[in-house]
């Protein structure tokens, strides 16, 4: 899995060919117009080719807000809102609220659009819960942000203002446990106790656990019945140290999953599996992977590989130098080179003709989507639990359908659905300290929700045709390298789709990234 940060579908997809596209009729209907209050105008999508965006609000009541029931229809009204109230002036707030309705193409990111294109690109994935980007990493691994946790422990419920710490995990915040980005923090996450899918990945090896395991006593014990040997699994995270020191100039704390669980951070067993993302790519040359394994890999606030984005001007160049794609400091073009390079080394070695490789966000990032989520059971705040707004997901692997839109839709719990049935694993859902919870936890044994098999080819699984070959995977390292990227839509040949009546231009008064 390759887990990137805040894209919406459409804000990196909307004109793709095949997809459910910002030319589809539904968009015409779902906020493909939006008041602009501060420009006192409308507004449409517009095409933004500069990979150096500023960021939007994409905390959990922002999300709700702007999808509006299902209208898609407040993106940039409440936007502008929520900047006038920092407060941002009126000139600076309307550009933020604009910046919410633009997309990007194949001339901007088109390493993307070649893994679309070649592969298979899901077009009804969404976020499956309404928030920022800590309870989407959670979710992909655990299919829940701790709905279980919050009916196992009513006191440990997050308090109604979305802005603290406890269950569901609705907000942003670092882990009980270090290492931290910056030194120690203040406001921490609780212990998250409710099982995931590096604890079910791990087998019988998961009775090597023994601190902080009191929730998942019985899950463990399970395991254990199960009888089925460790899939050896890595987290690997830029910049991540476990030295003590504290200074991870690259590390986003709170993007790192297995470290808010404490059965994991407190077990040298299981803690043992997560890495600096550098190691992955001598793991993978060198061959010391195990055939059978999971690896997980998210960048951070500074690529390590010595990319600076095309922009010359000093202060692009300095402050987005990350690569996981999060508006704000990672440029999307070092983002979607660090997904090439990771694509790469597997195409080129032997783990190649076995592998299956998921890129996919983690949260709309408050950009606008114009297909309205389906809704699951409400959550402690009252509001919808998920699912949020949609988000890309791409497949690459040799049994790949090819040049393929999969449209079955899913949400972050297909990942651990997707991993449950190639491993068979025992579902999340049917562990005993998780299934006492039911309907409130895990969604894997939710069967509207995909498991992300439609995008492969029977034919190809059963031998019956011959696979993709690594060489369509690879994309040369002189343009990996290379920023802009010397690689656009016309040498991909792909058109995006004409969007009526849209913007031809970026509105009057915007610019990518807003300020004073």
């Amino acid at each position: 899995l390759l887990y990137q940060e805040n894209r919406s579908f459409d804000s990196y997809f909307g004109t793709f060919p095949g997809a459910e596209n910002l030319a589809s009729p539904l968009a015409r209907s779902h906020g493909f117009t939006q008041a602009d209050p501060i420009g006192n105008a409308l507004v449409t999508p517009f095409r933004l080719p500069d990979p150096d965006i500023g960021q939007v609000d994409h905390s959990r009541p922002a999300l709700y807000a702007r999808v509006n029931g299902g209208l898609m229809d407040r993106f940039v009204a409440d936007e502008e809102t929520r900047s006038l109230q920092k407060p941002l002036p009126r000139p600076v707030a309307r550009q933020f609220g604009l910046l919410a309705m633009a997309y990007q193409d194949c001339d901007t990111i088109p390493f993307y659009w070649k893994y679309a294109n070649t592969f298979v690109l899901y077009d009804h994935m969404f976020q499956g819960m309404y928030g920022p980007s800590t309870p989407g990493n959670l979710d992909i691994v655990s299919a829940q942000t701790g709905q279980s946790q919050a009916t196992r422990h009513p006191n440990e419920v997050v308090a109604p203002t979305d802005s603290g710490a406890g269950v569901p995990v609705y907000v942003d915040l670092v882990p009980a446990f270090g290492p931290y980005h910056g030194g120690a923090a203040t406001a921490k996450q609780i212990d998250l106790t409710f099982a995931n899918v590096l604890l079910t990945l791990s087998g019988t090896a998961a009775a090597r656990a023994t601190n902080d395991t009191d929730d998942v006593k019985d899950d463990i014990a399970a395991l254990a019945r199960d009888g089925k040997p460790e899939v050896p699994w890595g987290w690997y995270q830029e910049g991540f140290r476990d030295d003590g020191s504290g200074k991870y100039p690259a590390y986003v704390t709170h993007h790192n999953a297995p470290q808010f669980f404490g059965y994991i951070r407190q077990n040298a067993a299981l803690w043992s599996h997560v890495h600096d993302l550098t190691e992955l790519f001598g793991a993978v040359s060198n061959a010391t992977l195990p055939d059978r394994s999971v690896v997980i890999v998210k960048g951070g606030y500074k690529n390590p590989f010595g990319w600076v984005p095309a922009n010359r001007d000093p202060k692009v160049r300095s402050a987005f130098l990350g690569d996981d794609d999060h508006p704000g400091y990672s440029d999307s073009q070092l983002s979607e080179s660090l997904v090439a390079r990771v694509v790469n080394a597997v195409a080129r070695s032997r783990y190649w003709k076995d592998s299956a490789i998921v890129i996919a966000w983690d949260d709309s990032e408050g950009s606008y989507d114009h297909v309205p989520p389906p809704q699951f059971e409400p959550c402690t705040d009252g509001r919808a639990c998920g699912d949020g707004p949609r988000v890309p997901f791409i497949l690459v692997s040799p049994y790949a359908r090819s040049h393929a839109i999969a449209s079955d839709p899913g949400d972050h719990a297909s990942f651990p659905k997707f991993l449950e049935a190639v491993f068979d694993l025992i579902p999340l859902s049917s562990l005993p300290n998780e299934h006492a919870t039911l309907p409130e936890g895990p969604r894997d044994g939710n069967p509207a929700i995909s498991d992300l098999l439609s995008g492969f080819d029977p034919e190809r699984l059963t031998g019956t045709k011959a696979p993709i070959a690594a060489n369509d995977a690879i994309i040369s390292d002189d343009v990996v390298n290379a920023f802009p990227p010397r690689m656009s839509c016309a040498s991909l040949g792909i058109t995006p789709v004409t969007v009526p009546n849209a913007l031809e231009n970026a509105p009057q008064g915007f610019v990518p990234r807003p300020g004073p």
